[in-house]
């Protein structure tokens, strides 16, 4: 079972990571978020949207296709990732580097297995 964890940055700020079940970081919160409640309703856009998909843009003449959707692509190193837009077109998560196209594809099936009904952990209050 997965779940999202919230952290207050130095800066004040909050933002938050899916884990799975074993503790590793599926997908990081595309921004900082001013407020609390802004980061829970960062979550939710998360949790509404998981199950996405996938746009494939390693594949030359690749199909465009409308939101929402995970963006597969690679970064500057070669490296695979993905990005989670909502149905606006709002960049709400992103993924690590994968060094296999069949990696990246399964962080994305674990986003959506996992988020939709991931508990939510936030900071305590002297964080």
């Amino acid at each position: 079972m997965g779940k999202f964890v919230i952290t207050k940055t130095k800066g004040g700020e909050f933002t938050f990571n899916l884990k799975a079940g074993n503790g590793e970081v599926i997908l990081t919160a595309s921004e900082s978020y001013t407020s609390m409640s802004g980061c829970q309703g960062g979550i939710a856009s998360v949790q509404k949207n998981a199950l996405a998909h996938v746009e494939d843009q390693t594949v030359e003449g690749f199909e465009k296709l409308t939101h929402p959707k995970f963006e597969v692509y690679k970064d500057k190193a070669g490296e695979f990732r993905f990005r989670l837009k909502a149905k606006n077109g709002e960049n709400i998560g992103k993924s690590e580097g994968y060094k296999r196209k069949d990696s990246c594809l399964n962080g994305i099936a674990s986003v959506g297995k996992n988020a939709p009904d991931a508990k939510i952990e936030e900071p305590k209050e002297d964080e």
